[in-house]
């Protein structure tokens, strides 16, 4: 059994930069890790995912602003958001799932474990 709790959402101005933290209790090594976001009006979108704690993964709209990392010995895992513009404004959710498979590791469904999700709102 996994329970996220995620925060450090803001309001803040494009060009701005922010670090979502994600405690997880019950994560273990080989957890795999997610953030995804939803926009108002919008489906639950990938952000990024650390697969087994080995590699990492990124959707092409976040990639080379958004760095995730875990700590597994504090068991949280950090979303590092550089140069936000305003369409990163959405809910981020942390998920976890420890039987995932690689092909899975962008598709929401495969989750079993979510946090109630942040907000993060990029004003231009």
């Amino acid at each position: 059994q996994v329970q996220l709790v995620e925060s450090g959402g803001g309001l803040v101005t494009a060009g701005d930069s922010l670090r979502l933290s994600c405690v997880a209790s019950g994560l273990t090594f080989t957890t795999s890790v997610a953030w995804f976001r939803q926009a108002p009006g919008k489906e639950r979108e990938f952000v990024g995912a650390n697969f087994r704690n080995s590699n990492t993964y990124y959707a092409d709209s976040v990639k080379g602003r958004f760095i995730m990392s875990r700590d597994n010995a504090k068991k949280t895992v950090y979303l590092q958001m550089d140069r936000l513009k305003p369409e990163d404004t959405a809910v981020y959710y942390c998920a976890a799932e420890s039987r995932l498979i690689h092909s899975s590791i962008r598709d929401a469904r495969q989750y079993d474990y979510w946090g109630q999700g942040t907000l993060v709102a990029v004003s231009s």
